[in-house]
């Protein structure tokens, strides 16, 4: 389906022609990869005043690998603080947790708590599991090092936009089977969990920001290795394979109906309820994807960020400060 301007929420069609552009960077390797560089000259490693930042790097669990992560405090603290790991969108091949400081400042000054968001490697470089393996071992490294962080060890929180929230799901899952980490909640915002394109022609999303198409490629480039050895896609790579929702965390999450993610959110929401999970879920009618990162400004924008950080607050009082 083709998605024209006037399809578009009224506050977000002033935006229409402004991305169509954003397509070749996620379709062109070449131009991906110089996107990536441009983003880490401009804003990898730069701290914000308003907030205690920090630098750190993570030794991969095989000795080869240090994941450069960013940490971000409140710039008071007197006690140890609840722990939110955050992995930044990009559709798995581009992004640098400094792009959603403003995100995880928002999140600090709604409750106090200790960010750890890391620079995960990026499937044009390094595709599944790669990028996954960073995650997961943040979260192991986090709760491991709480106390030289500040940070309190039990009642971690996960959270992540996009192909963020994919990786939310992903390490909440292997969370979950491990049992190494107990998460009081995870926050997979539109997250990109489902690698099977849709069959249906009315499910093909020709859009602003994130196409059916460049959902294609971004899952083409993240699977690359596991499609190259014809191996089966583990539930780890793109959570939608997941079967038992079990003893899963609460979750918040929320779509726009005009993306590509919109069905398979809708589809792990339902899951999520029938296994008698505590959901918080919404969906924004018109709205295409990252809407409330691109238009914050506007209304619909607003009522999606509301919606975000007053959900965090109700769980962080309900499942971490207890």
């Amino acid at each position: 389906m083709r998605v024209t301007r006037d399809m578009v929420h009224e506050d977000l069609q002033p935006y229409y022609n402004r991305l169509r552009g954003f397509e070749a960077v996620i379709k062109y390797r070449w131009l991906s990869k110089l996107a990536n560089g441009l983003l880490k000259r401009a804003v990898a490693g730069k701290n914000r005043g308003t907030l205690n930042c920090e630098q750190v790097y993570i030794p991969s669990s095989d000795g080869r690998w240090q994941i450069r992560a960013r940490v971000y405090k409140p710039l008071q603290q007197d006690r140890p603080l609840p722990l939110l790991i955050y992995f930044h969108g990009g559709g798995y091949v581009l992004g640098v947790p400094e792009m959603s400081a403003d995100v995880l400042e928002r999140f600090i000054n709604t409750r106090p708590c200790v960010v750890v968001a890391p620079d995960y490697r990026k499937a044009y470089t390094e595709p599944f599991p790669a990028g996954f393996n960073d995650c997961y071992e943040t979260l192991l490294w986090a709760t491991n090092n709480a106390e030289q962080l500040g940070a309190r060890c039990d009642r971690v929180m996960v959270a992540g936009h996009s192909a963020g929230g994919g990786l939310t799901a992903a390490v909440t899952l292997k969370a979950r089977d491990s049992g190494t980490v107990d998460i009081a909640f995870q926050m997979p915002i539109y997250p990109m969990i489902d690698d099977q394109q849709p069959t249906d022609a009315s499910r093909e999303m020709q859009v602003p920001v994130w196409s059916s198409l460049t959902n294609k490629v971004g899952w083409g480039a993240y699977l690359a290795e596991l499609h190259k050895r014809g191996a089966d896609i583990p539930a780890y790579a793109a959570p939608a394979r997941n079967r038992d929702y079990q003893d899963f965390p609460p979750t918040i999450t929320f779509v726009g109906t005009l993306e590509p993610f919109y069905w398979e959110t809708q589809a792990y929401v339902k899951a999520l309820g029938e296994a008698g999970v505590d959901v918080r879920y919404q969906e924004f009618d018109r709205c295409f994807h990252a809407f409330d990162a691109i238009a914050g400004g506007t209304a619909i924008g607003r009522q999606a960020q509301a919606f975000t950080y007053d959900s965090f607050a109700e769980f962080y009082d309900r499942y971490v400060d207890v």
